[in-house]
């Protein structure tokens, strides 16, 4: 079957319930999408399937042909470039193992709503966990990637 990853399509021949984060990482060589929890309960694998943010590691590769994934090797839209600036010029970063994925859920958020409220913008980020707690930088990231935005 073929997969689009990053607007290229591949031709995924796995089992039918191999997680995609699997695909993703060891077929792929595409190394941001982490594996943190493998229950999607922290969102470290998270990509973008047709725009809204999916666990990779809960997700078998085989049910996405004919979906478009993103992982952060291939974000490149207007949020999700506006999100990177604001994670730079804020220095979200600490250890960085969850921000592929916090990065994606905040491209995904601002995409949808683009000048978020500060609840809008917890709430969106919600399930996202960050083990070094930089959730006050993330939630200031989101906002000020929405003021790059415009």
């Amino acid at each position: 079957m073929k997969l689009t990853i990053n607007g290229k399509e591949t031709e995924y021949a796995g089992a039918k319930d191999r997680p995609l984060l699997w695909y993703i990482r060891e077929d792929l060589k595409l190394t941001g999408t982490k594996y943190g929890c493998g229950v999607a309960a922290c969102g470290a694998c998270t990509v973008l399937v047709d725009g809204v943010p999916t666990r990779s590691c809960s997700t078998p590769a085989s049910a996405m042909e004919g979906r478009k994934i993103t992982t952060i090797e291939g974000l490149d839209s207007k949020a999700g470039k506006a999100v990177q600036q604001a994670w730079t010029e804020l220095d979200v970063v600490q250890c960085g193992w969850c921000q592929s994925g916090q990065i994606l859920t905040a491209a995904a958020l601002l995409t949808k709503t683009p000048k978020p409220t500060e609840q809008q913008i917890t709430d969106g980020m919600t399930g996202n966990l960050c083990r070094c707690a930089t959730y006050h930088r993330i939630r200031g990231a989101v906002a000020r990637a929405s003021e790059i935005m415009g």
